[in-house]
């Protein structure tokens, strides 16, 4: 009785604020500001950060998701629903990666809302795929600095064709962020050459990584698999503590947006079996670090994932 009332309530919950989304932008006009800018809401915080690279100081730009917040478990409030209806631009990564919001954005395209997934700008035969996802790709898309090149140029043009009296502006700012990924991923790549290919064993709590591990040649292990909304059992982490023995791994790595009792628990089975493996620190996954911190920004985020990742398994 209790489970189904559970399951009516949450069944009416999201009923209101597919309800509440409807009514806002309905009754919201999307007309730029008094001031010529306009309203772009983002999804995650490295969408964020790449539409502020592109867009300064031309669009009131709002972010949902800070920093540590998982996407794949983010539910809308009434307060996004608000930002939503408001926006003239909704940007995210798609691919399921915000599976709690689908039903939203789908919501705000039968009301002519311009929602843009930043992953229609990759050619889907390049992309990892997997019968466990619900896109049946991976979303973790930025995890490819080449993708995030295709994902920049994207936006220039969104915003060149919401803002053409600002197209300049938005070319100019492009190809200057451009270069800048053009300069981690050299930086990059010198970093990882330090590390002996053999050590390139990257286990983390779920696979993140795994298009890190395609671009910079390392075998990449996630504990809960493409997304954190599944669960790990006891079998998974028996089988992940043989893994990091038989490779003789030394070390694995939380994520800032997954619980840290995942990989305690891998951990703690590989000590069991008489094998010392220590956690090499903490990744930014799914999430930036803190609003102005270098880890706050792509480009700092992803220095310190190698440089902490280098540090740990050298």
């Amino acid at each position: 009785m209790k489970t189904n009332q559970k399951m009516s309530n949450t069944k009416m919950k999201k009923y209101l604020i597919i309800t509440l989304c409807t009514l806002a932008i309905i009754s919201c006009k999307s007309d730029k500001k008094d001031n010529g800018k306009i309203n772009v809401v983002t999804t995650t915080s490295m969408i964020t950060d790449l539409v502020k690279n592109i867009g300064g100081d031309y669009i009131n730009l709002q972010g949902l998701m800070g920093s540590g917040v998982d996407p794949h478990l983010y539910k809308a409030s009434e307060g996004d629903v608000s930002k939503l209806s408001e926006a003239d631009i909704i940007f995210y990564n798609g691919l399921h990666l915000e599976g709690k919001l689908v039903e939203v954005f789908e919501k705000m395209a039968h009301q002519n809302k311009k929602s843009i997934a930043l992953s229609d700008a990759l050619d889907e035969r390049t992309l990892i795929g997997s019968e466990f996802f619900a896109s049946n790709y991976d979303p973790h898309i930025w995890f490819n600095v080449d993708y995030w090149k295709e994902a920049t140029k994207f936006v220039v043009l969104q915003l060149s064709e919401a803002l053409p009296e600002h197209q300049a502006v938005f070319k100019t700012n492009g190809e200057a962020y451009l270069n800048k990924l053009e300069t981690l991923k050299t930086k990059l790549n010198k970093i990882i050459q330090t590390l002996p290919e053999d050590k390139r064993v990257l286990v983390t709590a779920h696979d993140a990584f795994n298009y890190f591990g395609k671009s910079f040649g390392f075998e990449v292990v996630g504990l809960q698999g493409l997304s954190t909304a599944t669960e790990a059992g006891v079998q998974d982490v028996q089988k992940l503590s043989d893994f990091i023995i038989e490779r003789k791994v030394k070390a694995i790595f939380i994520e800032s947006s997954v619980p840290k009792r995942t990989i305690e628990a891998v951990k703690a089975a590989v000590n069991a079996k008489k094998y010392e493996v220590e956690i090499g620190g903490s990744l930014y996954s799914d999430a930036l670090g803190n609003p102005g911190t270098a880890e706050g920004t792509y480009i700092g985020m992803f220095e310190y994932n190698v440089n902490t990742i280098v540090n740990a398994l050298k």
